[in-house]
């Protein structure tokens, strides 16, 4: 079989698009010659790999296993492209990176400066998707690197364990709550909340959380870091859930109580996601072994002969 890689463009636009126009239109095909080329492929396949229906087309299983074939041939023709170009201009290293809310805005930008002043000639792309996106990404090859946390479906990936996440809630010193150790989070959903924007990995979580406790969120304000939401806290607009490391780091400054969430998911084991750790190359390993490394015990000092 010799396919044409406008071919398998065009048919992974057919699956997106659940339509041969649509997709004709995208790929700046007459629609007779988008039909051809598909009958084309399904000759040289020797399988149907489209249903055609009066409202679109769908993938036939054949279709399926095909779709995920011309992902992989394409990301792979994309990659040689970039790494040639990057290569061109000196850069010997690029690495993507899929990582969940907390990863993105709280401790990756504590960890990624030394490992890029370590590594002057790698380039890192780091993107905040939802976790199951995450595992999506890293399994059809759109990530090298997914950074996941709680219970999350990892499709069969290698899933290395780095550290244990807490969620906890913020308050003002001043706040009610402030003088208690532990709490539900559902007591605190008659309170003014203080959350992250829409579509980060942490409020989809809280909302699934809300919504199986049938009463909703009172959102006050949405902002784009966790620093800025304990600032906000601090200022007495409203309480929020925060992770532990961001709230200590905020605690003093911004005039913080901390207290202790008793719901089971609160507590979030964080996972490194790859296909295949041995065969990444030798630079993505090092940021996997930078990650885990930061957050390794250290060694106990040897004890001192009396």
């Amino acid at each position: 079989m010799h396919f044409d890689l406008t071919d398998l463009r065009l048919f992974v636009l057919v699956a997106d698009e659940g339509s041969l126009t649509k997709a004709a239109l995208r790929q700046h095909l007459s629609l007779a010659a988008a039909s051809t080329r598909i009958k084309s492929l399904e000759g040289q396949s020797g399988q149907a790999l489209l249903y055609r229906e009066a409202r679109g087309v769908r993938l036939t299983p054949p279709g399926e296993a095909f779709l995920h074939h011309a992902r992989g041939v394409l990301r792979q023709v994309d990659q040689l492209r970039v790494d040639l170009q990057e290569y061109g201009g000196g850069l010997r290293g690029h690495v993507r990176v899929f990582a969940n809310t907390t990863a993105v805005t709280d401790f990756l930008p504590e960890i990624l400066p030394g490992f890029l002043s370590a590594n002057p000639r790698v380039n890192v792309d780091l993107q905040e998707k939802p976790n199951a996106e995450i595992a999506r990404g890293v399994q059809d090859g759109r990530a090298d690197i997914g950074i996941v946390a709680g219970q999350v479906d990892t499709l069969g990936l290698q899933a290395i364990h780095f550290s244990t996440d807490r969620l906890i809630l913020v308050t003002a010193r001043d706040h009610p709550f402030a003088q208690r150790e532990t709490i539900t989070f559902a007591d605190t959903l008659d309170e003014d909340q203080v959350g992250m924007q829409q579509g980060s990995t942490l409020q989809t979580f809280l909302a699934q959380v809300t919504e199986k406790l049938g009463k909703p969120l009172k959102l006050r304000i949405q902002l784009s870091s966790f620093d800025a939401m304990c600032r906000m806290i601090g200022a007495g607009v409203g309480v929020g859930i925060v992770p532990e490391s961001a709230a200590r780091r905020n605690r003093d400054s911004m005039g913080l109580a901390l207290i202790e969430l008793t719901d089971a998911w609160s507590v979030r084991e964080r996972y490194i996601l790859v296909r295949d750790r041995e065969k990444l190359p030798a630079y993505a390993r090092s940021l996997i072994e930078t990650l885990c490394a930061h957050y390794r015990p250290a060694p106990a000092a040897p004890l001192t002969p009396a």
